[in-house]
This record gives structure tokens, sequence and C-alpha cells, in this order.
């Protein structure tokens, strides 16, 4: 059996992080993971890159059923302390876009900082260490591993969510919260590619690999950035943003031209050029394989001279309302956070303790905080980290 002060329970971003912050304190503290490797996803995030934070950091870029449950943590531990850290460690970095900020190097080079700073504080990590019980007597935990018997003061569950199950994800934050009577919001897919209904996807199916900047509007929100045609549907960094957003039965509209007026264009040069195809014109703006899945032979064989108004609007509205009924998303397998989870209201946003267990903290994903694509959610695993770090 060990004996520590504060035990916790997942070894990525937000476990560790807590981790080295309760041990600047002089808490002798122990990190267990059922997996053979720390920081597993923070090695594959970014595309090997880690997108570690970003400099836009909002409590409005974060959902959650309390909005305003992220805003204490996330103030107390900003991006710019995060981004100190990294550049006292001579870690190079950039911004990719819209404030995501990646190493220009690996993605190891963050989880190597996190380590090197467990080691200085002597954080013990112990991988390879499923939990098989967690009980609470008296005034600590008693948890039970297929190696081990540990006792501690404070236990910190910070083993994130359901995405990427391949990875290791479980549902074990989830079944601690309702071990200790603690309400868990429905939990579904984030950050996630959609799927389309067979119809649409064989009409499609030509594009899969065709990129483009859009516009994706859902009744809640929209995102301006790039979206990608796939062989399942469509993905990309815009509908990845809407995923989180999207309810099974909306439809989404795309704007493929946020930048060209497409009906000025268009009467620009039925003036100028009235006996060009309205191919050849189309052409200039989209991919050839796009503008022939969008429009029908006979459409696009019209010169600009037989292109009457109607057909003008129809154009403009196929190129910047085009409305599609996804038939769902790709789920778990491929998305990058779990939407719902620890409901915020059971925690203290101050310290992320259980209001009713006392010693009992949840951080991270597990926690019923999600951000948007581009830093925010490990900026949310170093914020709500250090705020349980302060205090176990």
């Amino acid at each position: 059996m060990q004996e520590c002060d504060v035990l916790i329970i997942g070894a990525g971003a937000a476990g560790l992080f807590c981790a080295i912050e309760a041990a600047k304190r002089q808490r002798r503290v122990i990190v267990i993971d059922h997996a053979n490797k720390a920081g597993k996803k923070i090695l594959m995030s970014g595309g090997g890159r880690c997108n570690f934070t970003n400099y836009n950091v909002s409590p409005d870029k974060y959902l959650s059923h309390n909005p305003h449950f992220c805003k204490s943590a996330l103030s107390r531990y900003t991006q710019w302390d995060f981004i100190e850290l990294v550049k006292k460690y001579n870690i190079r970095f950039h911004e990719k876009t819209l404030g995501q900020l990646f190493c220009d190097g690996s993605s190891k080079e963050i989880l190597n900082l996190l380590l090197s700073q467990c080691q200085q504080y002597h954080v013990q990590i112990e991988l390879k260490e499923p939990i098989l019980s967690t009980n609470k007597i008296a005034d600590h935990f008693q948890i039970t591993t297929n190696k081990n018997q540990y006792i501690c003061q404070s236990l910190v569950i910070a083993c994130g969510g359901l995405s990427i199950p391949t990875m290791g994800a479980s549902a074990f934050g989830y079944q601690i919260a309702e071990q200790f009577n603690i309400k868990v919001w429905p939990l579904r897919a984030g950050l996630v590619p959609i799927t389309l209904h067979q119809a649409d996807k064989e009409k499609l199916s030509p594009l899969s690999g065709i990129s483009c900047e859009s516009i994706v509007s859902s009744k809640r929100m929209q995102f301006r950035e790039n979206i990608l045609f796939t062989h399942r549907g469509l993905s990309g960094p815009a509908i990845l943003q809407i995923s989180n957003y999207w309810q099974p039965g909306d439809a989404l509209t795309i704007n493929f031209s946020p930048t060209i007026d497409i009906f000025e264009e268009l009467k620009s040069a039925q003036k100028q050029t009235p006996k060009r195809l309205l191919k050849n014109i189309l052409e200039k703006f989209f991919p050839k394989r796009f503008v022939n899945v969008l429009f029908s032979p006979d459409m696009l064989s019209k010169t600009l001279h037989d292109i009457s108004n109607n057909d003008l609007q129809k154009i403009v509205s196929t190129l910047q309302v085009w409305t599609i009924k996804p038939n769902g998303t790709e789920g778990y397998r491929t998305a990058e956070v779990t939407i719902g989870g620890v409901d915020c209201d059971a925690l203290s946003s101050k310290t992320m303790e259980a209001v009713n267990v006392k010693g009992l903290y949840f951080i991270g994903e597990v926690v019923d905080v999600t951000g948007w694509l581009g830093g925010y959610n490990f900026q949310w695993a170093w914020s709500s980290g250090w705020a349980a770090g302060q205090v176990v």
C-alpha cells in the first residue's frame, strides 16, 4: 500500500499540469494511468505539433451548460502564462491561423516540458495500472489498481472523455462522478467530421479531397474556415467547429464563396463576354470537379447571354446558400473532444472540487466544458489543472 497527499487519475495534459502545481507546494503526488505512456493525446495532437493554446482564449469560445464556470480558471491561469512556460523551455512555436499556436518542432517538446517538471518536483508517475475500485473512507480515498493499493487525501479525476478510443479513452471519469452521486450531462462527440445520407454521399463522392474556404452556418453559430470533402462526408476546420453546435435533424448552410460576390462577377461577365460558357466562368473560381458536381451539364453549357436572372439567382444560391442535412457524425472514433460531462454546478469554479464530496476533484475534458478547435481545449486543461493544483 502506498500513501500520498494527492492521487491523480490520468497522465494527460490536465493531470500532469495539476501534478506539477501540487508538487510545487510540497505535496506528495502520484499520477496513475492505464496507458503504457504518459501524454498520448498530447503527442498526436495538432498533426504531431501540438496546438498547445491560442492567443484569443476567452470564455465565449467554450460550450457548457454553465457558460460562466470556466471564467475563473481561465482568468487565473491564462494563455499568456502557458506561453511564458513554453518560452522558458526554449520551445519554438508559431501562429498557424486565427491565434492557434503550434510547436515548430514536435509535440514531444510539450510533453517533455511536463515530464521534466514532474521529475523536478518529484511527481511519481505509474503507468499500465487500470483502476479496479475507488472508495472514500472517512476523510481519505482508497484506490485499488491491478498492481497496488493507494491511500490519499485528495483524489483528482483527469482521465479525459470518450474521444479517440484507440488512444485508451474510457468512461471511467463519468463512472466515478456517478458513484459519488454527481450529475453527468449527456455525452456526444465534438470537433468531429459529419457524415451524409447515402444519396448525398454518392452525389458528392467525386469531390473527395477538395478543400475550400467557406462560411458554415447552423441554427446556433457560424464559422469561416476551410471545409474538406471526404469519401464519408464533410470535414475540415469549419465543419469540426460547427459540429459542436449541430443537432441531429438540423441542416447546415454553406457559403463556398465568402470573398467573392458571385452575382456581381456573373453580371459583369455577361456584359463583357456574353458568348462565354457559364462553365468557363465558374472554373475561374472553383475546381472543375466541384463545378461539374454542383451544376447540371445543361446549365454549364449555357452561354452567359442565355442565362436568365432566375438562373443567376439559382447559381448564386447553390454556391453561397448551399444547404445540406447531415446524417450524423463520425462519432468518438475521430472526435477530438467529448461534449457534456461532469456537471459544473456540482464543482467549485475556483478549485474544481466537488461541492458535496470533500477532497474529490474533476479537471480537463471530463468536465462539461468544451472549447473550440484551435488550442482552446489544451488551455482548459492547463487552467483547470492549475486551479486544482493550488489547493489539492
